[in-house]
């Protein structure tokens, strides 16, 4: 299991709230973010600095060792990896990409994430997201930027029944609430 965003005790925003594993819901381990723009060199040395390429398609994630990057815009990634992994990588990004035209701004205190899982997380989701949530049409590897219920959030499908949830840290209690409230029909 990708230890960056196994469900884990609720840390930061999220302090006091306890994971309901009847609902298959839990706060992400912390991480890194980093909000990455650039033009064509600028993410060939990024690329070759996280290991793997961005994804190009809209709305798709790609991973490798704990880095993700999800598509947010035609030329706009999150890039989410390990906690202790923030500061190097962030160098070494800026380093990689040097005098070339980019952005890369970290953005880690601005975030946490929610994990949902299990045979109700679609459900549950679709309670607050007006999104077709069918495996069919938001398959495993999408992500997008959407609203759940009053939040904007994003949003990408990890496995058939696993959800990873981005989301402002001032509004992420009110998800989570409104996560367990909407759950409530299954205790």
């Amino acid at each position: 299991m990708d230890k960056t965003l196994a469900p884990n005790a609720a840390r930061g925003a999220l302090d006091g709230f306890t994971a309901a594993p009847a609902l298959g819901l839990a706060a992400a381990c912390p991480m890194t973010r980093f909000v990455l723009r650039g033009r064509a060199e600028a993410l060939a040395a990024a690329e070759a600095e996280l290991g793997f390429l961005l994804p190009r398609q809209a709305c798709r994630a790609a991973s490798l060792d704990g880095r993700h990057a999800l598509w947010l815009g035609p030329d706009e990634w999150l890039i989410l990896a390990p906690l202790a992994d923030g500061p190097a990588l962030g160098e070494a990004l800026e380093a990689a990409m040097g005098a070339h035209p980019h952005s890369l701004v970290e953005i880690s205190q601005r975030q946490t994430a929610i994990v949902i899982s299990g045979p109700r997380a679609t459900g549950l989701l679709n309670v607050g997201c007006p999104l077709d949530l069918d495996l069919a049409a938001f398959p495993v590897g999408m992500c997008t930027r959407t609203v759940f219920a009053k939040a904007e959030i994003g949003l990408w499908r990890r496995a058939p029944d696993s959800f990873h949830i981005e989301v402002w840290r001032s509004f992420s209690p009110y998800v989570w609430r409104f996560l367990e409230a909407a759950g409530a029909e299954y205790a």
